[in-house]
């Protein structure tokens, strides 16, 4: 039950917003009573950090799966943005500035873990693409994976980057050229070049 209800909230906070739904709304959409929900978890903070730390899991899963099949470090980069526009596609609430604004407890602490994440599978993949030839061998690993996050946060910052001028994937798109193209050496360009023609041809 606990997972089911984890499932239930998540649909329903990246939809609607972590603010707006209530344990009534999960409960009614479930056909379940308030009790039940509270057995499992005490209040609404802990359900929403059951939720948002659930959803993190599952992102970082199969960022791992991608790792681990792709080709190259490129590659690997535009899949990884394409599997997370998977997952940001059904979410029309901004639920990361309602989680800093309503729980910032919890934001910093999933903060701290992206983090951890992306700096090990960043620095991982830098690694990678220099080996291959494909990143230049003299750049700083340590300091590029931690401005790739910085940047990859940033652009999420809708007083920065308003939604009425930008969408989520143009943002991304751009970001990750822009990102690639300061580390790559002409064998990673052409790799490179091929996904910035595949994307100018959809616009």
């Amino acid at each position: 039950m606990r997972e089911k209800i984890i499932h239930k909230a998540s649909e329903l906070f990246l939809t609607l917003g972590f603010k707006s739904v209530t344990m009534d709304d999960i409960a009614t959409e479930m056909g379940i009573s308030k009790k039940t929900i509270y057995v499992h978890f005490s209040n609404k903070t802990k359900l929403v950090e059951a939720v948002t730390f659930t959803l993190f899991e599952n992102i970082c899963d199969g960022i791992d799966c991608i790792c681990d099949t792709s080709s190259n470090p490129i590659n690997e980069l535009y899949d990884i943005k394409m599997y997370v526009m998977q997952h940001l596609k059904n979410e029309q609430a901004s639920p990361q500035f309602q989680l800093k604004k309503y729980y910032p407890q919890i934001y910093e602490n999933l903060k701290g873990k992206q983090f951890d994440k992306m700096h090990d599978s960043v620095s991982e993949s830098l690694q990678k693409g220099i080996d291959s030839g494909m990143f230049r061998p003299n750049i700083d690993v340590e300091f590029i994976s931690r401005l790739y996050f910085n940047g990859m946060t940033g652009i999420k910052d809708e007083s920065i980057f308003p939604k009425s001028k930008f969408n989520m994937e143009y943002l991304m798109e751009n970001f990750l050229e822009y990102h690639l193209r300061a580390i790559v050496t002409e064998k990673g360009f052409e790799i490179l070049n091929q996904f910035i023609n595949k994307t100018q041809s959809k616009h």
